[in-house]
């Protein structure tokens, strides 16, 4: 597959996803029906896997790059030749929304396309495998931590000008006290996030995304994983599954939402601080525990 910048694909709108794919939907081999089954999906997938793979490794790069801090944001900066400005990460953060939204519509669009196609409903099956895959771009945490980035950038008014146009679409909401991250840029994709987690049933708190896209505090995480904050979630066994879907071996690609964390903590501060001290206690405990244990066991007690 032939990759493009991100520029110039929003330049023209259309996706590499989707004209790919509207290639492979005039095709003459899509009259055969089976046969369409054996080419259409696997190239799909494999396209699918490419997008949302490059998504995530220029979002991890732009958002460890936000965070960081003194000589090591520096070091970044130098390494990869960027100007160090504002307006440079929020150009790159729209870019990167952009198309995150534009191959989701593309890939929706083309499997209704398939469906009516071939009077089928193989196109909507696909939207489930593709997520138990892990290759669905809304469903990546860092599609999570681009919106609260771009919340946390608004509410420090850095830099608010026509590189901040494209993000107007999104916020944090709360109905009935119950928190959400929203973000509609265009009409036919919302994407609403919900941010209680299913253990505790509070706000989340120090918040983690399991691979399988479901958000969950990070202590509660390790408790479902039957995991010390010590250890860890990379700890966890391959057969623990997502206290949510049931999806086994969620926990060792679990992904940090240190921007989500930073937004939560701004806009819930009472909420967030009686958490840091709840949590500070029970961290202190298991800290402790674990180390106790570590010197009995060294000592053969």
């Amino acid at each position: 597959m032939e990759y493009f910048s991100i520029e110039i694909i929003i330049d023209q709108h259309p996706s590499i996803l989707e004209v790919y794919a509207v290639k492979l939907l005039n095709s003459k081999h899509l009259h055969f029906f089976s046969i369409c089954d054996g080419t259409f999906f696997p190239s799909i997938i494999k396209e699918m896997s490419a997008v949302v793979g490059c998504f995530n490794e220029r979002a991890q790069k732009l958002l460890e790059l936000h965070l960081a801090s003194g000589f090591r944001r520096y070091l970044i900066w130098f390494k990869g030749k960027k100007q160090n400005n504002h307006g440079i990460l929020i150009q790159e953060g729209k870019e990167l929304l952009t198309y995150a939204l534009i191959n989701a519509i593309a890939i929706r669009k083309i499997l209704k396309k398939y469906d009516k196609i071939h009077y089928s409903k193989q196109g909507q099956a696909f939207k489930s495998q593709a997520q138990s895959m892990h290759i669905e771009i809304l469903q990546s945490p860092w599609l999570c931590e681009l919106i609260a980035f771009h919340i946390n950038l608004r509410k420090n008014k850095v830099e608010t000008s026509k590189a901040l146009a494209m993000f107007e679409g999104c916020n944090l909401t709360f109905n009935d006290v119950k928190p959400s991250l929203n973000c509609e840029l265009f009409d036919s994709v919302e994407v609403d996030i919900d941010l209680t987690c299913s253990i505790c049933l509070d706000t989340v708190f120090d918040a983690v995304s399991l691979t399988c896209g479901h958000i969950f505090c990070y202590m509660c995480a390790c408790s479902a994983a039957a995991v010390t904050i010590v250890d860890g979630l990379k700890a966890a066994l391959p057969k623990a599954k997502c206290p949510l879907c049931r999806e086994a071996g969620v926990y060792e690609g679990a992904v940090h939402l240190d921007e989500l964390n930073i937004l939560l903590s701004h806009s819930c501060s009472e909420y967030w601080e009686e958490r840091l001290q709840s949590e500070r206690v029970e961290r202190i405990r298991q800290t402790k525990e674990h180390w106790e244990n570590h010197c009995r066991a060294f000592l053969g007690v």
